[in-house]
């Protein structure tokens, strides 16, 4: 099978969409697909089968916003698209973005099936205009990413039901949908030889540093503990809150590290840890969560409407009310006093998460395409 797979965003493997997207890349490649890859990434210039484009340019303000959140989107370039998508069996595209829209628009014209995955939240984008709590600009995001996008694709995939059913819900579309998880990485299910803990409680939060992700609950949890003096958060990831955030653990007295971490720091980390939590008010699908998980550590997940990882909770000593730094911090410390409780739980979750190897997930990503190649055929 010849695909081509486009991507407005893609480069540092510091997000979720950039993860999916070289995951299913370098499975279809494992399995002897040929794979033409499209995107603004100038660090694969040169390389065989990629297709570089030019950066969008959104004017000062936007501009400012995509750089501090540490990607760059793409512009998109017929001339560049038409040679990628030429002779090839289908397009898959991994977000409704300007890029994605073209090459859609190119592809039904030359009669090839197209595919897209759903990986933005119309959240992801009114967060960082000041609208991510009006309902109406949502939705009309929502509406707008079906009439450009999703309502000519022949297939769309959604990484959750729950996504799925919010977009349903905000267009009344029907879409000839599939349901894959992204998956866990084979690496995070293998246990690590022993690992030296911390003396202090260590709870790990993984996520970028952004607004939607609202880390500063966690700070505050932990400030409001009786046993503060004796808990270290570790923020793994990156992001433009991180001034906010150290500036906000400091005055706190709260111990805090922040670092992006490499798979395997992450595993190390995550593996030595005494407890996960998940701030973030909207997801699609956390695999950060699942890697946790399947690390050995029990979760505690903020309970937002708009996120799909409160479904990951086995009952509700997991979950805590949605910017509620005192209900947090009681399930923070009922775990911190009852061990082996907390031991129980552990293998309850990790038995709950098998079903997200990530090998067996890509594997229905590539049926999907197959698919739609012999529908054409």
């Amino acid at each position: 099978m010849r695909i081509a797979v486009i991507c407005d965003v893609l480069g540092e493997a510091n997000n979720g969409t950039t993860l999916a997207a070289l995951n299913l890349i370098n499975h279809l490649k494992e399995k002897g697909h040929h794979v033409r890859v499209v995107s603004p990434d100038k660090s694969t210039e040169g390389k065989e089968g990629y297709y570089v484009v030019p950066t969008l340019n959104l004017g000062k303000y936007l501009n400012g916003v995509v750089a501090k959140n540490g990607v760059s989107l793409a512009k998109a370039d017929e001339d560049v698209l038409n040679k990628a998508i030429e002779g090839v069996d289908a397009v898959h595209l991994l977000t409704p973005f300007t890029l994605s829209k073209a090459a859609l628009r190119l592809a039904k014209e030359k009669g090839i099936p197209v595919s897209a995955s759903f990986h933005c939240q119309a959240e992801n984008i009114t967060s960082h205009v000041g609208c991510m709590n009006i309902p109406a600009v949502n939705k009309l995001i929502y509406k707008g990413f079906y009439k450009k996008v999703f309502s000519q694709c022949d297939a769309v995939h959604f990484p959750t039901q729950f996504i799925k059913d919010v977009f349903k819900e905000a267009t009344g579309a029907d879409v000839n949908s599939y349901v894959i998880s992204n998956g866990v990485n084979d690496a995070f299910f293998e246990r690590l030889p022993t690992l030296e803990k911390s003396e202090k409680f260590t709870i790990v939060c993984t996520g970028r540093y952004s607004k939607e992700k609202s880390q500063a609950t966690l700070i505050d949890a932990v400030a409001a503990s009786r046993y503060k003096d004796n808990m270290k958060i570790v923020f793994a990831g990156a992001g433009p809150m991180e001034a906010k955030l150290r500036r906000r653990a400091a005055k706190k007295g709260v111990d805090c590290e922040f670092k992006f971490f490499s798979r395997d720091e992450l595993r190390q980390r995550l593996q030595s840890a005494d407890l996960y939590v998940h701030t973030a008010v909207i997801e699609i699908e956390a695999i950060a969560c699942l890697e946790a998980i399947v690390s050995g550590l029990v979760p505690v997940i903020c309970n937002s409407k708009r996120s799909a990882t409160r479904y990951f909770a086995i009952d509700d000593c997991g979950l805590y009310n949605q910017g509620d730094p005192v209900d947090l911090c009681k399930k923070i410390e009922f775990f911190y006093r009852e061990p082996k409780i907390k031991e129980a739980y552990a293998s309850a979750y990790k038995k709950k998460c098998c079903a997200f190897d990530q090998g067996e997930c890509m594997s229905k990503m590539e049926e999907m395409l197959l698919t739609l190649v012999k529908k054409r055929v």
